[in-house]
């Protein structure tokens, strides 16, 4: 007597196709959209080029109007309040403040608060906001629609010269 095995009616023992969908059965199934491919992490940025709206005028005469600012920490913040020049007069705090922050300004070989506080008034109210803008924000581009086309984009908001948006 043989034995023979029995299949389950659950089971097939051969997995049949499915059928093709026709006209009449429904809406055709689409594949759902790919993922998005994940952002590309972008580096911190820690430096920031600016142009000043007059320039600082150095003892040769020489205008020197480019330059670039870093991102200031907590002790850039914190150094400047034991200054007795700040102690004396609170509005001093943004002179020495800049004179830290800011790496370079044209050719010169070094810029420190005496620098800034020889700067136009003007270009001294340009860095303060651009100090803002940088520090607080975190980044001087915004994100704009167009009034006309509606289209989206970016502007940037510092390092442009005064009234330039």
């Amino acid at each position: 007597m043989r034995r023979t095995a029995t299949r389950s009616a659950a089971a097939p023992a051969v997995a049949e196709p499915a059928p093709e969908p026709d006209a009449w059965s429904g809406p055709e199934q689409t594949a759902a959209p790919a993922p998005a491919p994940a952002p590309v992490p972008q580096p911190l940025r820690t430096e920031f080029a600016f142009e000043l709206p007059r320039g600082y005028v150095d003892d040769s005469g020489t205008v020197h109007r480019h330059g670039v600012m870093r991102l200031a920490t907590a002790r850039d913040e914190l150094i400047p309040l034991r200054d007795v020049r700040v102690q004396e007069n609170p509005a001093y705090l943004s002179v020495v403040l800049l004179g830290r922050v800011i790496t370079q300004l044209g050719t010169l070989s070094m810029v420190h608060d005496g620098v800034v506080e020889n700067m136009f008034a003007s270009d001294l109210a340009f860095l303060q906001d651009f100090y803002r803008q940088v520090n607080a924000e975190g980044h001087t581009r915004a994100a704009v629609t167009c009034p006309h086309c509606e289209e989206p984009f970016e502007v940037e908001l510092g390092g442009s010269r005064l009234g330039e948006s």
